[in-house]
């Protein structure tokens, strides 16, 4: 082992005992992958995310905390538990048919969902939601349909999609603090369409586009899951598309404030190019506006360095500048000897 990497293991070992992989916490909490997932987005487990990376990493002490639950394991499996409509309507005592009539009306709103084998959506539910449901509104359960219910039924409601989008959103919206990153949640339910209508700008709307975030769930990995992800993600009803319009315009302003959008050649942020300290040519004269141990940007020499004479004019005394052209050739005449007449 080099001295070199005798160096760097303390400080990787500590990184590694401050931190833990997401596929490391799910392990270590006796989560599976999808329910690790699941308790991140509901705000269950707090991650923080390394520096120049985007992949999700937990603390050591969080997991502790988990760990020092009453009832862990099975009390943090419990709250990501989740089931299918079949499920859930055994959990209640009602057919499938009654409960997806209740889920269709918002009684109950979905907060995941996956594809089968012919690519249609399958919604799941948290299954503790669901029993704090039943035991809220006994009536609606197991009693009749209310005539307002019946109506929405018979008109073709069906607000599963809307309100896992607003559930998504939400509970992403608390996470966020950006204030652009805000702005492309709200952004994630609109079309391109839409999109430019409200944002003028090019540079705006491409910059909401790298900020959006991409879906905790329904990870598809065929074209057609990509599709109805796609389809999915976007606001389909009339006043929930003016919903999300006006949030992102609420959202733009803000994030206005606080900065602008990212332009070519606006950010980019000079670096000092230090200028090597003249070498005294025999016979030379000195340049004028030439200092020694000054850099590109026209620092001042330190202050604790003495200045030889002629090097140029005293600290917080800024002599006459020079044309750019004539000191560049001043400059670089510095490095040849004088040439001597014939």
């Amino acid at each position: 082992m080099t001295v070199k990497e005798v160096a760097r293991t303390p400080a990787v070992d500590q990184a590694r005992q401050v931190f833990v992989s997401a596929a490391g916490a799910a392990g270590e909490l006796d989560l599976k992958r999808g329910e690790f997932d699941l308790a991140v987005h509901l705000g269950l487990i707090a991650t923080d995310a390394a520096v120049g990376s985007t992949r999700p990493r937990v603390a050591r002490r969080e997991i502790e905390r988990l760990r020092a639950l009453p009832g862990f394991p099975a009390s943090l499996r419990d709250r990501v538990r989740t089931a299918g409509t079949a499920e859930c309507a055994t959990l209640l005592g009602v057919s499938p048919l009654r409960f997806t009539g209740l889920a269709r009306v918002g009684c109950v709103s979905p907060v995941a969902f996956h594809l089968n084998r012919y690519r249609a959506v399958v919604w799941v539910y948290l299954v503790e939601e669901l029993l704090a449901f039943a035991a809220k509104e006994p009536d609606l359960v197991s009693g009749g349909s209310p005539a307002g219910m019946r109506t929405m039924l018979e008109a073709g409601t069906d607000w599963r999609a809307r309100n896992w989008r607003s559930r998504r959103i939400d509970r992403a919206l608390k996470r966020t603090k950006d204030p652009w990153a805000r702005a492309a949640l709200q952004a994630s339910a609109l079309d391109p369409v839409q999109i430019a209508e409200l944002v003028d700008d090019p540079y705006e709307r491409a910059h909401l586009a790298r900020m959006q975030q991409s879906p905790v769930f329904g990870r598809p990995g065929s074209v057609s899951g990509r599709e109805v992800m796609a389809r999915l993600m976007l606001a389909d009803d009339p006043d929930e598309i003016l919903w999300r319009r006006v949030n992102l315009i609420s959202e733009l302003d803000m994030a206005r404030e606080v900065s602008s959008a990212p332009r070519p050649g606006r950010d980019l942020v000079p670096r000092p190019v230090p200028v090597q300290a003249a070498v005294p040519v025999p016979g030379a004269e000195p340049v004028a506006g030439l200092v020694t141990g000054r850099t590109a940007l026209g620092a001042a020499p330190d202050a604790t360095r003495p200045q030889s004479e002629g090097a140029g004019p005293a600290l917080g005394r800024p002599g006459p500048r020079s044309g750019g052209g004539r000191r560049l050739l001043a400059w670089i005449s510095l490095g040849r000897p004088e040439r001597k007449g014939p």
